[in-house]
């Protein structure tokens, strides 16, 4: 039997997508320009053929992380098919299932939401009203009106580019199981429009400066609206372990397991103890997180490098770890160029970097779809053919 991990380094695009302009993302590049903006040392990435995919993808030479030798893993990008640049979108896609529609949105403008949506929002949940009701940045917006949150017991309502509804309040002065409670309500309300996900965001701290977003997170997502991977491994009496917010972008739907932690280091952690731990047949499905909001987001460029050495320097403990006949994944579900203007995801290629005991180099090329990804996988574990992709190891 076999086992399957998939590590996505959330939001590490290697190139803009062709469609990019029509996203407004025409010359994004996540890693080419982090790696632009200062030396990027990333040389276990770099053997696995990150630089080798980065360079395929732009068309460019293999872009220096500090490795000067041939790639070890099977290396190529992906070029998603699915019609958003959003997380469900590229996380159900890599697992074998493209969106097809388009989701819903909330324009650019203020108020950006359907007065009728608030309306039966607040009367539902019997509220004194909203703040924000706009797109915003999610720390920017808590440090503008926590204090005002707290004062007047009104949620902070806010969106972005992507289909998504988010709701911030204070743990303890609002509630966390309040807080949960409301956006369930929410995304009953949000269905009609199309929203994926409304997302709930609790922080905790006394003002503005001291704010700060905690790891209790809680993402209620669409489901997806086909079978993925994850339903075949499980229906065939497989395991899927989430590490992160897998289970919540897949309504946690196919999964088996879920663990958190509220962090990259702390979700490395949880991941080599699968690698030990996971039985034959399973799969360990790992979102990175932090790439994407904390740094990608909030266009900390220093930031971003300093999580993907740190990264990468992990990397051989999880290799050390695995079994003959395992079979690793390393990819990304969308890019968010920190380098580009506003705070929104950028429409670019992943990378896809298969690597294990048993996995010769080769050079992938351009998957036309993030679903060779899971039929890839779905082989690796015996599970008959998905209906979307090509398998990139046959």
């Amino acid at each position: 039997m076999s086992r399957a991990f998939i590590l996505v380094m959330d939001s590490l695009g290697i190139g803009a997508s062709a469609d990019a302009p029509s996203f407004g993302d025409g010359g994004a590049d996540t890693l080419g320009h982090i790696a632009a903006a200062g030396r990027l040392k990333l040389p276990n990435l770099g053997r696995l053929g990150l630089g080798h995919a980065a360079g395929s993808s732009t068309h460019q030479p293999p872009l220096d992380l500090g490795f000067d030798g041939r790639p070890t893993g099977a290396w190529g990008y992906g070029v998603e098919q699915s019609r958003g640049k959003d997380t469900p979108s590229g996380h159900w896609e890599m697992a074998g299932l493209p969106v097809p529609f388009e989701w819903g949105f909330f324009p650019a403008v203020e108020p950006c939401f359907p007065e009728a949506l608030i309306e039966r929002l607040v009367d539902r949940f019997d509220l004194p009203g909203i703040l924000g009701n706009c797109h915003a940045s999610g720390t920017e917006i808590i440090a503008k009106l926590g204090t005002a949150h707290i004062r007047t017991g009104k949620p902070i309502c806010y969106t972005s580019a992507d289909s998504v509804f988010q709701i911030a309040a204070h743990e303890e002065h609002f509630g966390l199981r309040r807080l949960y409670d409301l956006c369930a309500i929410a995304k009953q309300e949000v269905e009609a429009l199309k929203i994926a996900r409304v997302i709930a965001r609790p922080f905790v701290g006394a003002d503005g400066p001291g704010f700060r977003r905690t790891a209790n997170r809680r993402d209620l997502t669409t489901p997806p609206p086909g079978e993925t991977l994850l339903d075949r491994l499980t229906a065939a009496g497989g395991e899927v372990v989430s590490v992160g917010k897998i289970g919540d972008i897949f309504a946690h739907r196919g999964i088996t397991r879920t663990i958190k932690a509220p962090d990259n280091m702390a979700l490395f952690d949880v991941l080599l103890e699968q690698v030990g731990a996971a039985p034959d047949n399973s799969l360990v499905f790992t979102n990175f997180v932090d790439f994407d909001m904390l740094y990608g987001h909030r266009r900390d460029v220093p930031g971003y490098a300093a999580a993907l050495e740190a990264f990468d320097a992990r990397l051989p403990e999880f290799e050390r770890r695995m079994r003959p006949g395992d079979l690793a994944l390393i990819t990304a579900d969308h890019g968010c160029d920190p380098t580009f203007p506003g705070s929104d995801h950028t429409r670019e290629h992943v990378p896809v970097l298969f690597f294990g005991p048993n996995i010769q180099a080769r050079d992938l090329g351009q998957r036309d779809g993030f679903a060779d990804m899971g039929q890839t996988i779905a082989r690796h574990l015996g599970l008959a053919p998905l209906d979307h992709g090509v398998d990139c190891l046959p």
